[in-house]
């Protein structure tokens, strides 16, 4: 197929806040030494931003180096946390404020803001298009371009205008060649691109599994005399019960709104559990209800999280290109952070690339310096520090896993001479249907808790219906043969969206994919029992389109 090219120094893929945090650099870097240098971020979102979900309590360390004026410059930190509130929820109808003695120290958030990341990305773009960058919204990277000596040399963005079958519709746009000496993948957590790479160069080899969580996130305006802003709020325990880890959250942003949520580990072992609706049981309990009662829910979104930390970090270099931030796993779930770190890892990266584009590498060369300076970076002490926070979560459970966290971060810094790994895929995790309890949820009451169906329609998602279905099934008999008989198709349940489905027809059940409902969380591509399902990018803008989260 004939397509355009374009050529470009350095092309990165992702206008997230790692992938925003390397272009500036890249810029300032070649401002500063006054040199030419061409570069280009491709994003699959409608806008800038439109597909950013975050919690978010934001630390600023990477943003005060890489912006010492951000304040001059209006970035949207305008929150700062006042207050810690942490939570151990013992069932549906109590909870214990825990004292601060108790609580590790990566979860005090002194110094720390409540923003949209959204927004923080949509002010990044803001200062990279102002330095130089060229940003190509709706554009997403849909494959590699691999050299002849087998090193990345760029990406090639999504055909527009495809019928259901694949076939060109009269509005058929091919997508173009965008080649580059150096590409940064910047796609966040679980990206299609980035796996195959992983895979390809054998990145993780060595290394524990990635682990994941899904994360909820609602934005809600509520009665003005309950707001408390800049109160932080976090919580453990109910509604997550034995074999299921995670926590739940409720921030005070700015103009009486909160932002609330609940992250669930991925591997949960019970196929019967629906995330989606623990996170709706979750809303009801007295100590977050109290918040919302009387407010309305606004917006709606759902991700998973790349959690594994420091001990399934892969390797991020290859020949002619990196990875950096969530597309690495660089989250510090121990803090329940990741904008920082995976801002700081842009960074690196970019002056790793400036460097050797300015002495004289053409690229195609794998950056040994991005390694080196990662190691020697507070981003690498800061994960190995909490090393043991997931794995002894897993191990142990909150609560005997929360004590262990505790002492080992608040009395030894994260120094105890103990390594704890976990080396289980999310996926193998859950037990056969018939061995599981079955779980009843209550129907929402359409107050605190809601359907998925009007929640998806708050996401503002929408897709193209005329085009190849991007969750793509290896074998597609396997959801009924194999996941249902098994799991009872946990598809149904794992996903926020209402995507899946198995529904009875006259000649018998029916597994049915609603694509356009797809919020692009990657949920199905990480829990499948059977990895059997791919996700990969729809065309252009498709998906979410968040305002503010």
């Amino acid at each position: 197929m004939e397509r355009e090219s374009m050529d470009f120094d350095v092309v990165i893929v992702g206008a997230g806040p790692s992938g925003l945090s390397a272009a500036c650099r890249l810029m300032q870097l070649a401002q500063e030494k006054e040199q030419e240098l061409m570069v280009c971020v491709v994003e699959k979102g409608s806008e800038v931003g439109a597909h950013i979900l975050s919690g978010a309590v934001f630390e600023p360390r990477a943003m005060n180096e890489l912006f010492p004026d951000w304040k001059e410059k209006n970035a949207p930190l305008s929150t700062p946390v006042k207050g810690d509130d942490i939570y151990f929820l013992s069932n549906a109808d109590s909870g214990i404020k825990l004292p601060n003695l108790a609580v590790p120290k990566t979860m005090h958030n002194d110094g720390n803001y409540i923003v949209s990341m959204g927004n923080v990305c949509r002010w990044l773009a803001e200062q990279a298009e102002q330095l130089g960058v060229e940003i190509f919204p709706g554009f997403p990277a849909q494959d590699v371009i691999y050299n002849e000596d087998g090193s990345v040399g760029g990406v090639i963005t999504g055909d527009m205008g495809l019928d259901a079958e694949g076939n060109p519709k009269d509005s058929y746009v091919p997508g173009m060649e965008l080649k580059a000496k150096y590409t940064i993948f910047a796609e966040g957590c679980r990206g299609h691109l980035g796996k195959e790479l992983i895979a390809k160069f054998e990145l993780d080899k060595g290394k524990s599994p990635q682990h994941y969580g899904i994360g909820f996130k609602e934005i809600w305006d509520i009665d003005p005399a309950k707001h408390q802003e800049g109160l932080v709020v976090h919580s453990a325990g109910w509604p997550l019960e034995k074999d299921t880890t995670g926590g739940g959250y409720l921030y005070h942003a700015e103009n009486n709104q909160v932002f609330v949520g609940l992250i669930i580990d991925l591997n949960y072992s019970n196929p019967h559990l629906s995330p989606f609706d623990e996170f709706q049981r979750y809303k009801h309990h007295p100590k977050i209800a109290q918040y919302l009662e009387g407010g309305k829910r606004v917006s709606y979104g759902a991700r998973a999280l790349a959690k594994g930390g420091f001990n399934s970090l892969p390797k991020m270099t290859m020949p002619g290109a990196v990875l950096v931030g969530c597309e690495a796993g660089t989250i510090n779930f121990a803090k329940i952070k990741g904008n920082h770190t995976a801002m700081k890892t842009g960074m690196l990266a970019a002056e790793s690339i400036f460097d050797a584009l300015a002495s004289g590498c053409e690229g195609g060369k794998e950056l040994d310096s991005y390694s080196t300076a990662f190691e020697n970076s507070w981003v690498y002490d800061e994960l190995y520090r909490t090393r043991n926070f997931g794995p002894v979560m897993h191990k142990l459970g909150t609560f005997l896993g929360g004590a262990y966290n505790t002492l080992d971060q608040n009395i030894f810094g994260g120094r105890l001479p103990f390594n704890f790994t976990d080396d289980t895929y999310d996926h193998d995790q859950l037990k056969l249907a018939s061995d599981a309890m079955v779980i009843n949820y209550p129907k929402p009451d359409n107050i605190l808790s809601f359907d998925k169906l009007s929640s998806v329609f708050l996401s503002n998602t929408n897709h193209e219906e005329e085009q190849p279905c991007h969750l793509k099934l290896t074998d597609a008999n396997i959801p009924l043969t194999v996941n249902l008989t098994k799991y009872n198709e946990p598809a149904q349940r794992y996903c926020p969206a209402g995507v899946y489905e198995v529904e009875e027809t006259e000649a018998g059940k029916k597994f049915v994919i609603n694509a356009q409902n797809c919020i692009h969380c990657k949920t199905c591509d990480i829990k499948d029992p059977s990895q059997n399902i791919t996700w990969v990018t729809p065309e252009g803008t498709g998906g979410p389109n968040y305002p503010n989260m």
